[in-house]
């Protein structure tokens, strides 16, 4: 018999009795020993629970919640050695679809309970962890102004309404360096660095991301008018190359400038305003749970 630890955000629970009725009894079928049952906090979305569970001595740690709770839960694990499974509960689930996770619950628990695992990478800015997404600029803007009962009632589409008004901000001031090149002065909208590629809906805005390539891909965007917007959406759906209003960048290592303090996100999480971001990877550094291999 095993034992795991449940992390859930019950905020995304619409029936907290039956999930953790489905939970248990999908345990018990796998054969593993009742788990210990941890739910986040709005001062502690997962971190603190996972290295708690750790010091316990389970052997998987389920991130149950959206990016947000699978990010702080992966922080919690991370360089233990203990894998991490993901029950997708949010509204991007980024990192399970990129991956290749089911979204159904009973899928999710299959794979996170009977499954494999594979090390995967994990990003930092200025010391903070992600294993998704960061962004600056529009795209933390986007996140601030997205209310969480307009992501439940919309979903992903909540994220567009927020985009659509945030589409004529004032340009950034930037000045970025990747793996110690050359510093390239520019002004852009917004700037994304992914550990995966796949937004909501599959758009695959950085195509050449991988999550064990120990790499990390940045896209910086700078976009002027309808006119443009419309072109760097064109070009980003077709999958070109990097061209006029896009610039693409795969690195080890980032340093970004900016003239003025910006906003920026970490995984969904919108984070204080800064004037520099410096960003590494951290190759194969955790441990994710996969669905078994088919025979």
């Amino acid at each position: 018999m095993s034992h795991a630890a449940v992390v859930v955000n019950p905020v995304k629970l619409d029936d907290g009795e039956a999930f953790s009725k489905s939970v248990r009894q999908t345990m018990d079928d796998h054969g593993w020993d009742e788990p210990l049952w941890l739910e986040t906090t709005p001062e502690d979305p997962g971190r603190g629970q996972a290295k708690s569970a750790v010091s316990a001595g389970v052997g998987l740690v389920l991130a149950c919640g959206g990016d947000g709770t699978v990010t702080a839960c992966a922080e919690g694990v991370i360089g233990t050695g203990v894998p991490l499974a993901i029950i997708p509960m949010g509204t991007g689930n980024l990192l399970a679809r990129n991956a290749g996770l089911p979204m159904d619950l009973d899928e999710a628990l299959a794979a996170a309970l009977g499954g494999t695992q594979q090390p995967i990478d994990a990003g930092r800015v200025n010391g903070e962890l992600f294993v998704v997404m960061a962004g600056l600029g529009l795209d933390a803007r986007m996140l601030s102004d997205t209310s969480e009962p307009l992501k439940k009632r919309l979903g992903w589409f909540a994220y567009a309404i927020s985009l659509v008004r945030h589409l004529g901000d004032r340009p950034m001031k930037m000045t970025v360096s990747a793996d110690g090149g050359r510093r390239r002065r520019m002004r852009a909208n917004t700037l994304i660095v992914g550990n995966v590629g796949s937004l909501q809906g599959g758009l695959p805005l950085l195509p050449d991301a991988r999550p064990d390539d120990g790499m990390l891909d940045a896209i910086v965007l700078i976009a002027g008018g309808l006119t443009g917007w419309l072109a760097a959406a064109v070009n980003i759906l077709l999958r070109r190359p990097a061209r006029g209003g896009i610039y693409r960048v795969q690195f080890s290592e980032l340093q970004v400038t900016l003239d003025q303090e910006q906003p920026w996100e970490l995984d969904g999480e919108v984070m204080e305003s800064v004037r520099r971001l410096t960003v590494v990877v951290q190759p194969g550094a955790l441990l994710l749970r996969m669905p078994p291999e088919p025979t």
